[in-house]
């Protein structure tokens, strides 16, 4: 019984110390000012800099962005509803606001929504808010019309911010769109089966384009929350200059 109850204690310090561990919003030096970082749930988060106010896949409702300033720039990256919410896109939107989408989000867009639409095709780049954006391709393995992410439909982003590079993956494998990044200070990377990869397919991806900083997120999947602080594991154990973040997704 004695064992009983001290195994318990000893796992409950364990899951205080996973929460104590995951930071509410993180900070990006550039030579241009700090870069904030502040998740919100899952895919959604916002970036802070210069005054300008960046929601990434904004979903949610705008009382999940209640105490943040409105958006310059929205990244939209799938169709999908944990990327793509239209009820939080008319709730979030002002006459400047800058969004950015594939072709197969544009499409479910409402006139009231384009006019100041910028729509990438992978490979292809524009410039707001004094941020360069590349589309990066984001797609399921093996690539096929039925995946759950056929190549083509769905953008991942990288984003220069003055002296920094920020990969944001969209949902995908370890594909080779994403192992040929180079010079990538942060990148944000998913990790949810069925719909993405696993914690070691995405080790092994970050293990070869070797950003300085990574931040899991979108992780979870059917079987509830991947095991961030083993993917942490993994990385450090092959490349201890890599650092691993753990934000409040969840």
């Amino acid at each position: 019984m004695k064992l009983k109850v001290l195994t318990m204690i000893l796992a409950s310090i364990n899951v205080f110390s996973l929460f104590g561990q995951q930071q509410t919003t993180d900070k990006i030096n550039t030579s241009k000012g700090p870069l904030l970082v502040k998740p919100i749930e899952h895919a959604t988060f916002v970036l802070t800099w210069n005054e300008s106010t960046i929601y990434v896949d904004p979903v949610g409702g705008a009382e999940a962005f209640k105490s943040i300033n409105k958006p310059d720039l929205i990244l939209i990256t799938d169709i999908h509803g944990d990327h793509f919410d239209l009820k939080t896109l008319e709730a979030i939107n002002s006459p400047n606001t800058k969004i950015i989408t594939p072709q197969a989000v544009a499409d479910k867009l409402p006139a009231s929504l384009k006019s100041n639409l910028v729509v990438l095709k992978n490979g292809e780049q524009t410039t707001a808010s004094n941020i360069d954006i590349t589309a990066i391709p984001m797609y399921n393995l093996p690539e096929s019309s039925t995946a759950f992410h056929p190549k083509g439909r769905g953008n991942g982003y990288v984003l220069t911010i003055a002296d920094k590079k920020i990969y944001i993956s969209g949902d995908t494998q370890n594909i080779p769109e994403m192992r040929d990044l180079k010079g990538i200070d942060a990148a944000f990377i998913c990790m949810n089966l069925p719909y993405t990869m696993d914690i070691n397919e995405a080790a092994k991806a970050v293990l070869t384009f070797k950003p300085k900083v990574v931040y899991p997120f979108h992780y979870r999947g059917k079987d509830g929350l991947s095991d961030v602080n083993k993917f942490k594991e993994l990385v450090n154990s092959s490349d201890k200059n890599i650092e691993v973040k753990l934000l409040k997704w969840y």
